[in-house]
Protein backbone atom coordinates (compact mmCIF):
# COMPACT_ATOMS: atom_id res chain seq x y z
CA UNK A 1 0.00 0.00 0.00
CA UNK A 2 2.35 2.66 -1.25
CA UNK A 3 1.42 6.56 -0.09
CA UNK A 4 2.96 9.31 -1.95
CA UNK A 5 6.48 10.45 -1.55
CA UNK A 6 5.25 13.79 -0.51
CA UNK A 7 2.94 12.13 2.30
CA UNK A 8 5.69 10.01 3.59
CA UNK A 9 7.75 13.07 3.89
CA UNK A 10 5.34 15.01 6.05
CA UNK A 11 4.99 11.84 7.83
CA UNK A 12 8.48 11.43 8.65
CA UNK A 13 8.97 15.04 9.93
CA UNK A 14 6.14 14.74 12.08
CA UNK A 15 7.58 11.54 13.46
CA UNK A 16 10.99 13.32 13.81
CA UNK A 17 9.32 16.36 15.89
CA UNK A 18 7.39 13.32 17.85
CA UNK A 19 11.04 12.26 18.75
CA UNK A 20 12.97 15.47 19.31
CA UNK A 21 10.16 16.09 22.22
CA UNK A 22 10.01 12.84 23.66
CA UNK A 23 13.87 12.98 23.92
CA UNK A 24 13.97 16.23 25.69
CA UNK A 25 11.10 15.44 27.65
CA UNK A 26 13.16 12.04 28.52
CA UNK A 27 15.76 14.42 29.05
CA UNK A 28 14.02 16.56 31.57
CA UNK A 29 12.69 14.03 33.66
CA UNK A 30 16.11 12.56 34.06
CA UNK A 31 17.29 15.55 35.04
CA UNK A 32 14.29 15.91 37.72
CA UNK A 33 15.15 12.38 39.28
CA UNK A 34 18.77 13.29 39.44
CA UNK A 35 18.04 16.09 41.37
CA UNK A 36 15.80 14.79 43.73
CA UNK A 37 17.65 11.65 44.23
CA UNK A 38 21.20 12.10 43.74
CA UNK A 39 21.66 8.85 43.98
CA UNK A 40 20.95 7.82 41.37
CA UNK A 41 23.22 9.57 38.80
CA UNK A 42 25.94 7.62 40.73
CA UNK A 43 24.49 4.61 39.55
CA UNK A 44 24.05 5.48 36.39
CA UNK A 45 27.72 6.33 35.47
CA UNK A 46 28.73 3.27 37.36
CA UNK A 47 26.33 1.94 35.26
CA UNK A 48 27.73 3.04 31.86
CA UNK A 49 31.18 1.96 33.27
CA UNK A 50 30.06 -1.60 33.21
CA UNK A 51 31.27 -2.47 29.41
CA UNK A 52 34.43 -1.62 29.15
CA UNK A 53 35.12 -2.92 32.74
CA UNK A 54 34.20 -6.48 31.79
CA UNK A 55 35.21 -6.48 28.30
CA UNK A 56 38.93 -5.90 29.58
CA UNK A 57 38.00 -8.01 32.95
CA UNK A 58 37.48 -10.81 30.33
CA UNK A 59 40.54 -10.41 28.53
CA UNK A 60 42.67 -9.90 32.08
CA UNK A 61 41.43 -11.85 34.60
CA UNK A 62 39.22 -13.95 33.35
CA UNK A 63 35.48 -15.15 33.24
CA UNK A 64 35.03 -15.06 37.04
CA UNK A 65 36.03 -11.12 37.47
CA UNK A 66 32.97 -10.69 34.70
CA UNK A 67 30.51 -12.17 36.53
CA UNK A 68 31.48 -10.41 39.88
CA UNK A 69 31.12 -7.08 37.80
CA UNK A 70 27.76 -8.91 36.36
CA UNK A 71 26.40 -9.21 39.73
CA UNK A 72 27.39 -5.76 40.70
CA UNK A 73 25.58 -4.60 37.80
CA UNK A 74 22.66 -6.37 38.96
CA UNK A 75 23.16 -5.08 42.07
CA UNK A 76 23.22 -1.26 40.97
CA UNK A 77 20.01 -2.14 38.91
CA UNK A 78 17.71 -3.55 41.47
CA UNK A 79 19.09 -0.25 43.77
CA UNK A 80 18.11 2.13 41.54
CA UNK A 81 14.64 0.60 40.53
CA UNK A 82 14.13 0.78 44.80
CA UNK A 83 15.02 4.28 44.52
CA UNK A 84 12.51 5.23 41.94
CA UNK A 85 9.95 3.26 42.94
CA UNK A 86 9.94 4.67 45.96
CA UNK A 87 9.77 7.77 44.99
CA UNK A 88 6.97 6.91 42.78
CA UNK A 89 8.90 7.21 39.28
CA UNK A 90 8.44 4.19 36.44
CA UNK A 91 11.11 1.62 37.73
CA UNK A 92 12.41 2.07 33.85
CA UNK A 93 12.59 6.18 34.14
CA UNK A 94 15.96 6.33 33.14
CA UNK A 95 16.36 3.84 30.99
CA UNK A 96 15.12 6.44 27.91
CA UNK A 97 12.54 3.65 26.65
CA UNK A 98 11.52 4.87 23.04
CA UNK A 99 8.15 5.53 21.81
CA UNK A 100 8.07 2.64 19.69
CA UNK A 101 9.82 -0.62 20.52
CA UNK A 102 9.56 -2.15 17.52
CA UNK A 103 11.92 0.51 15.17
CA UNK A 104 13.06 2.30 18.64
CA UNK A 105 11.25 5.74 16.83
CA UNK A 106 12.80 5.63 13.69
CA UNK A 107 9.68 4.80 11.56
CA UNK A 108 11.42 1.84 9.30
CA UNK A 109 12.17 -1.54 10.70
CA UNK A 110 13.69 -4.24 8.43
CA UNK A 111 13.77 -2.30 5.10
CA UNK A 112 9.59 -2.17 6.04
CA UNK A 113 7.68 0.77 7.61
CA UNK A 114 6.78 0.76 11.06
CA UNK A 115 3.01 0.84 11.97
CA UNK A 116 3.59 3.83 14.00
CA UNK A 117 5.03 5.70 10.71
CA UNK A 118 2.24 4.09 8.95
CA UNK A 119 -0.16 5.60 11.55
CA UNK A 120 1.12 9.32 10.73
CA UNK A 121 0.82 8.45 7.25
CA UNK A 122 -2.47 7.91 7.62
CA UNK A 123 -3.29 11.02 9.46
CA UNK A 124 -0.83 13.13 6.70
CA UNK A 125 -3.62 11.36 4.08
CA UNK A 126 -6.90 12.32 5.84
CA UNK A 127 -5.64 15.94 6.44
CA UNK A 128 -4.44 16.14 2.94
CA UNK A 129 -8.19 14.60 1.81
CA UNK A 130 -10.29 16.86 4.26
CA UNK A 131 -9.08 19.82 2.52
CA UNK A 132 -11.54 18.62 -0.28
CA UNK A 133 -13.84 16.53 1.00
CA UNK A 134 -16.07 16.89 4.38
CA UNK A 135 -14.78 13.62 5.70
CA UNK A 136 -15.51 14.65 9.48
CA UNK A 137 -19.65 14.65 8.88
CA UNK A 138 -20.07 12.61 5.68
CA UNK A 139 -20.03 9.00 6.14
CA UNK A 140 -22.26 5.80 5.32
CA UNK A 141 -23.56 6.04 9.20
CA UNK A 142 -24.82 9.72 8.26
CA UNK A 143 -26.29 9.69 4.87
CA UNK A 144 -30.04 9.89 5.29
CA UNK A 145 -32.21 7.83 2.56
CA UNK A 146 -35.59 10.61 3.67
CA UNK A 147 -34.46 12.79 1.45
CA UNK A 148 -35.23 11.01 -1.46
CA UNK A 149 -38.21 10.11 -3.28
CA UNK A 150 -40.17 6.80 -2.43
CA UNK A 151 -42.33 7.21 -5.33
CA UNK A 152 -41.12 5.59 -9.01
CA UNK A 153 -39.07 7.64 -10.84
CA UNK A 154 -40.24 8.60 -14.55
CA UNK A 155 -38.27 6.08 -17.68
CA UNK A 156 -37.22 4.03 -14.17
CA UNK A 157 -38.56 0.62 -12.46
CA UNK A 158 -37.80 1.84 -9.22
CA UNK A 159 -37.94 5.03 -6.50
CA UNK A 160 -34.94 7.57 -6.33
CA UNK A 161 -34.84 5.63 -2.60
CA UNK A 162 -34.92 2.42 -3.23
CA UNK A 163 -32.22 3.43 -6.42
CA UNK A 164 -30.08 5.39 -3.45
CA UNK A 165 -30.05 2.25 -0.98
CA UNK A 166 -29.29 0.00 -3.64
CA UNK A 167 -25.89 2.43 -4.24
CA UNK A 168 -25.38 3.10 -1.04
CA UNK A 169 -24.98 -1.07 -0.34
CA UNK A 170 -22.76 -1.14 -3.20
CA UNK A 171 -20.47 2.03 -1.85
CA UNK A 172 -20.22 0.78 1.37
CA UNK A 173 -19.24 -2.92 0.56
CA UNK A 174 -17.08 -1.71 -2.09
CA UNK A 175 -15.00 0.69 0.47
CA UNK A 176 -15.21 -1.99 3.61
CA UNK A 177 -14.15 -4.73 1.14
CA UNK A 178 -11.91 -2.41 -1.22
CA UNK A 179 -8.26 -4.67 -1.37
CA UNK A 180 -5.64 -2.72 -3.59
CA UNK A 181 -4.50 -6.02 -5.09
CA UNK A 182 -7.93 -7.25 -6.62
CA UNK A 183 -7.36 -5.37 -9.80
CA UNK A 184 -9.79 -4.57 -12.27
CA UNK A 185 -12.62 -5.56 -10.53
CA UNK A 186 -12.65 -2.57 -8.40
CA UNK A 187 -13.57 0.41 -10.69
CA UNK A 188 -17.24 2.62 -10.47
CA UNK A 189 -18.61 5.17 -12.19
CA UNK A 190 -21.13 7.05 -10.46
CA UNK A 191 -23.51 9.48 -12.89
CA UNK A 192 -26.54 11.44 -12.71
CA UNK A 193 -27.51 15.01 -12.55
CA UNK A 194 -25.85 16.96 -9.68
CA UNK A 195 -27.07 17.41 -6.47
CA UNK A 196 -27.45 13.62 -5.66
CA UNK A 197 -24.61 12.87 -3.31
CA UNK A 198 -22.42 11.20 -5.66
CA UNK A 199 -19.38 13.62 -4.39
CA UNK A 200 -20.62 12.48 -0.46
CA UNK A 201 -20.50 8.81 -1.40
CA UNK A 202 -17.03 9.87 -3.04
CA UNK A 203 -15.85 10.71 0.24
CA UNK A 204 -17.38 7.59 2.27
CA UNK A 205 -15.12 5.98 0.08
CA UNK A 206 -12.22 7.69 0.71
CA UNK A 207 -12.47 7.86 4.37
CA UNK A 208 -13.12 4.01 4.59
CA UNK A 209 -10.44 2.55 2.16
CA UNK A 210 -8.01 5.93 3.85
CA UNK A 211 -8.32 4.47 7.01
CA UNK A 212 -7.40 1.08 5.83
CA UNK A 213 -3.45 1.75 5.09
CA UNK A 214 -4.46 2.31 1.55
CA UNK A 215 -3.22 5.39 -0.95
CA UNK A 216 -6.28 7.83 -1.59
CA UNK A 217 -6.26 10.52 -4.20
CA UNK A 218 -9.31 12.40 -4.94
CA UNK A 219 -9.37 15.51 -7.45
CA UNK A 220 -11.71 16.48 -10.06
CA UNK A 221 -11.02 16.57 -13.73
CA UNK A 222 -10.17 20.17 -14.25
CA UNK A 223 -7.69 19.65 -11.61
CA UNK A 224 -6.45 16.54 -12.73
CA UNK A 225 -5.96 17.84 -16.45
CA UNK A 226 -4.29 20.68 -15.78
CA UNK A 227 -1.78 19.08 -13.47
CA UNK A 228 -1.09 16.97 -16.62
CA UNK A 229 -0.45 19.98 -18.85
CA UNK A 230 1.93 21.41 -16.54
CA UNK A 231 3.78 18.53 -16.88
CA UNK A 232 3.66 18.34 -20.42
CA UNK A 233 4.10 22.11 -21.59
CA UNK A 234 6.57 23.78 -18.18
CA UNK A 235 8.67 20.79 -18.73
CA UNK A 236 11.21 22.76 -16.29
CA UNK A 237 11.11 24.52 -12.77
CA UNK A 238 9.60 23.72 -9.55
CA UNK A 239 6.41 23.92 -10.46
CA UNK A 240 6.83 21.29 -13.27
CA UNK A 241 8.55 19.24 -10.81
CA UNK A 242 5.12 19.34 -8.57
CA UNK A 243 3.42 18.85 -11.42
CA UNK A 244 5.27 15.57 -12.20
CA UNK A 245 5.11 14.51 -8.56
CA UNK A 246 1.18 14.68 -8.90
CA UNK A 247 0.38 13.01 -11.98
CA UNK A 248 2.85 10.12 -10.52
CA UNK A 249 0.07 9.97 -7.81
CA UNK A 250 -2.33 9.93 -10.21
CA UNK A 251 -1.47 7.07 -11.75
CA UNK A 252 -0.16 5.19 -8.84
CA UNK A 253 -1.89 5.44 -6.09
CA UNK A 254 -4.19 2.58 -4.71
CA UNK A 255 -7.73 4.41 -4.99
CA UNK A 256 -8.46 7.47 -7.30
CA UNK A 257 -11.53 9.20 -7.40
CA UNK A 258 -11.98 11.53 -10.22
CA UNK A 259 -14.60 13.95 -9.44
CA UNK A 260 -16.89 15.98 -12.06
CA UNK A 261 -15.42 14.21 -14.89
CA UNK A 262 -16.98 16.23 -17.75
CA UNK A 263 -16.67 19.48 -16.19
CA UNK A 264 -13.29 20.40 -18.20
CA UNK A 265 -12.90 22.26 -20.81
CA UNK A 266 -12.16 19.38 -23.81
CA UNK A 267 -9.48 19.38 -26.40
CA UNK A 268 -7.10 16.47 -27.83
CA UNK A 269 -4.75 16.77 -25.18
CA UNK A 270 -6.82 16.16 -22.73
CA UNK A 271 -9.06 13.33 -24.14
CA UNK A 272 -5.08 11.90 -24.39
CA UNK A 273 -4.67 12.43 -20.35
CA UNK A 274 -7.67 10.82 -19.99
CA UNK A 275 -6.87 7.79 -21.81
CA UNK A 276 -3.47 7.80 -19.95
CA UNK A 277 -4.94 7.86 -16.66
CA UNK A 278 -7.67 5.26 -17.11
CA UNK A 279 -5.76 2.73 -19.16
CA UNK A 280 -2.77 2.88 -17.31
CA UNK A 281 -4.84 2.41 -14.09
CA UNK A 282 -6.75 -0.39 -15.58
CA UNK A 283 -3.14 -2.19 -16.60
CA UNK A 284 -1.56 -1.65 -13.51
CA UNK A 285 -4.43 -2.88 -11.39
CA UNK A 286 -5.49 0.20 -9.96
CA UNK A 287 -8.78 1.07 -8.40
CA UNK A 288 -10.86 4.03 -9.97
CA UNK A 289 -14.25 5.57 -8.86
CA UNK A 290 -15.34 8.20 -11.87
CA UNK A 291 -17.72 10.49 -11.04
CA UNK A 292 -19.70 12.58 -13.85
CA UNK A 293 -23.00 14.70 -14.63
CA UNK A 294 -23.01 12.92 -17.57
CA UNK A 295 -25.10 9.62 -18.91
CA UNK A 296 -23.57 6.30 -20.55
CA UNK A 297 -24.45 8.57 -24.13
CA UNK A 298 -23.18 11.55 -22.97
CA UNK A 299 -19.89 10.05 -22.49
CA UNK A 300 -19.57 8.84 -25.58
CA UNK A 301 -20.57 11.94 -27.10
CA UNK A 302 -17.87 13.20 -25.24
CA UNK A 303 -14.67 11.04 -25.36
CA UNK A 304 -13.31 9.16 -27.86
CA UNK A 305 -14.52 5.36 -28.28
CA UNK A 306 -11.43 3.68 -27.05
CA UNK A 307 -11.76 6.33 -23.26
CA UNK A 308 -15.70 5.06 -23.24
CA UNK A 309 -15.16 1.60 -24.26
CA UNK A 310 -12.70 1.10 -21.08
CA UNK A 311 -14.70 2.96 -18.62
CA UNK A 312 -18.09 0.91 -19.96
CA UNK A 313 -16.29 -1.84 -20.20
CA UNK A 314 -14.22 -2.03 -16.68
CA UNK A 315 -16.10 -0.16 -14.42
CA UNK A 316 -19.31 -0.91 -12.76
CA UNK A 317 -21.55 1.87 -13.08
CA UNK A 318 -23.86 2.89 -10.84
CA UNK A 319 -26.72 5.52 -11.83
CA UNK A 320 -28.03 8.60 -9.70
CA UNK A 321 -31.48 9.94 -10.54
CA UNK A 322 -34.35 12.07 -8.81
CA UNK A 323 -34.74 15.63 -7.24
CA UNK A 324 -32.06 17.89 -6.46
CA UNK A 325 -31.14 16.96 -2.60
CA UNK A 326 -29.26 20.12 -1.82
CA UNK A 327 -32.54 22.28 -2.78
CA UNK A 328 -34.66 19.89 -0.86
CA UNK A 329 -32.66 20.04 2.26
CA UNK A 330 -32.61 24.37 1.95
CA UNK A 331 -36.57 23.90 1.49
CA UNK A 332 -38.33 20.65 2.76
CA UNK A 333 -41.03 21.51 0.85
CA UNK A 334 -39.85 20.97 -2.85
Amino acid sequence: MAYSGPIISRAEARLARKREAHQRKQAALREEIFQKLPRTREITLALRRTMPQAAAALITQGPAAVEALRRENLALQDEEAALLHNAGYPTDALQDPPMCPLCQDRGWTMGKMCACLRDLCKAEQARELSSMLDLKDQSFETFRLDYYDREVWPGQTRSPQENMQNILSACRSYAEFFDPKAGQDQNLLFYGPPGLGKTFLSACIARVVSEKGCSVVYDSAPSVFARFETRRFAPYGEESRQAGDDTRRYLACDLLILDDLGTEFLSPFFQSVLYELVNTRLVEGKSTVISTNLDKEGLRKRYSPQVASRIEGNYTALPFFGRDIRQRKKDPRL
